[in-house]
């Protein structure tokens, strides 16, 4: 493999990895806020003991986070020296902003959130809390402005040689190492049009992954008859988060592919296997892009992708024969990754409606049910839908803006760093992979540790600091 092939596969691997945790932190940390004002508004024990259990399971799984996200930094720098140097300007701000709104904000009241239960009053622990989840939004929001500044770029220009370039511009080879993107507008490159449809839609994926491993750890104790009481309790945050935010994706899911079809058509015409243009484009539900016959195969709905973008079935929508095929995405891969997703949005939707549905009719843990029983069952497993959904929506995004690393400007292959060899790729990938894999088993068995520890005994948490009492009560 070249030099191209290993860089890609390098960071697609250790992006990946990185993905399994900030997710999980974002969605914890909006659990979190809401047990402890729980906590506050009805001063019933169970609702610290639930707080102090799962921040437990945040601050593990946010250094983990911290730690592999480091690495992603200094890829850019080695493997992708030219694309850095092209977007240096723009990215140069979206991580600085990340850093002061966001980082600055979780690290600062980290240590109030994971020690400070003894230590400072109710009313400031919650406001610690808060921050801390804030901040990790804050970090999402900056990331995805930079990576959606990518697939839509606004609010900049091209400068070649320090000279601006009109907009269609036909590069040279000599060109790349001294052309770069220059803002003209912060706002602009904030709000450019993908920005807030992607970021809705990762938010809400993010609100998944806490919502179902809050569901998968609370079902496993209701199963295995242990905390019940704060298994039951549990089951009923996670379930109303994961109704609320799977309903929710679908909103932020139709919004982002009106957007992907008015800004990158290639990227929705692979998603959907399309290859011929024109109003009444059908929708298909799965299949198999048979790319050597342009055609895909498999059921299709009528008009229905006409529909979904345009809301009318006469609606046109550019298919993958009007695209030169360089330009053309991998389209195998995008279509089956974008059709992974819609299928595990749908599974998280279909499953915590029926855990609404149990729990309307007071059955959410009534294990002698039948239907309780296998829903419970289904639930312990089902930490792994949101993950899995987001990280082939994460494929999906990338791989489909592809041959482009910067949308219209800069191709995947012409980013790379001019002075790393294939072999050095290697060295390093094989490397990371074995750091990875024990940070994994690792990861896992600290997981396991404290699941099977458990929450402490209620009555050691009703046994809570006088000043905490008397603060909840102010």
């Amino acid at each position: 493999m070249n030099v191209e092939i290993l860089s890609r596969i390098q960071f697609a691997f250790t992006v990946s990895f990185h993905y399994l945790y900030p997710p999980l932190s974002i969605g914890l940390g909006l659990v979190l806020v809401m047990m402890e004002a729980m906590w506050l508004k009805t001063r019933n024990p169970l609702y610290h003991n639930m707080a102090r259990y799962w921040t437990k399971m945040f601050g593990l799984i946010f250094g983990l986070g911290v730690a592999t996200g480091i690495v992603l930094e200094f890829e850019f720098g080695t493997n992708w020296a030219t694309y850095s140097r092209f977007v240096g300007d723009i990215f140069g701000s979206a991580l600085a902003a990340e850093g002061i709104f966001a980082f600055f904000l979780e690290s600062g009241f980290l240590a109030i959130l994971l020690f400070g239960w003894d230590k400072v009053g109710p009313k400031m622990h919650f406001f610690a809390t808060c921050m801390v989840a804030l901040g990790a939004h804050f970090s999402a929001v900056w990331i995805i402005v930079a990576n959606s500044w990518q697939q839509t770029p606004a609010g900049s220009h091209l400068e070649i040689a320090g000279k601006a370039v009109l907009p269609g511009h036909a590069f040279e080879i000599t060109d790349y190492g001294h052309a770069r993107m220059v803002i003209d507008d912060f706002w602009g490159v904030v709000f450019n049009p993908s920005s807030m449809d992607r970021l809705s839609h990762t938010l809400v994926g993010a609100w998944l992954s806490g919502a179902f491993l809050v569901l998968s750890v609370a079902a496993f104790y209701q199963l295995k008859r242990r905390h019940t009481q704060f298994a039951t309790a549990s089951l009923k945050f996670g379930l109303a988060l994961a109704i609320g935010a799977s309903l929710l994706s679908l909103v932020t899911g139709h919004s982002s592919a009106g957007g992907v079809a008015k800004n990158q058509p290639s990227k929705l015409a692979a998603m959907e296997g399309l290859w011929e243009s024109g109003p009444q484009a059908p929708l298909h539900p799965f299949g198999w892009v048979d790319t050597a016959n342009k055609r895909t195969i498999g059921p299709k709905i009528p008009a229905g992708l006409s529909l979904l973008v345009g809301g009318t079935a006469d609606h046109p929508v550019i298919g993958l024969n009007d695209i030169p095929p360089d330009l053309r995405p991998p389209i195998q891969a995008t279509f089956q990754f974008f059709h992974i997703m819609v299928t595990m949005g749908f599974t998280m939707i279909g499953l915590s409606l029926l855990g609404g549905f149990l729990w309307c009719r007071g059955q959410l843990t009534d294990t002698k049910n039948f239907i309780t029983r296998w829903f419970l069952r289904l639930a312990v497993p089902s930490v792994l839908l949101p993950q899995i959904a987001n990280q082939v929506g994460w494929f999906t995004a990338e791989m489909g803006r592809q041959p482009w690393i910067v949308w219209g400007y800069l191709r995947t292959s012409d980013g790379l760093s001019a002075v790393v060899k294939a072999n050095q790729v290697l060295a390093s990938l094989i490397g990371f992979g074995m750091i990875y894999l024990l940070l994994f088993i690792l990861f896992l068995f600290l997981l396991n540790r404290k699941i099977q520890h458990g929450p402490e005994p209620l009555e050691e948490s009703e046994n809570l600091p006088e000043s905490w009492l008397k603060s909840a009560r102010a």
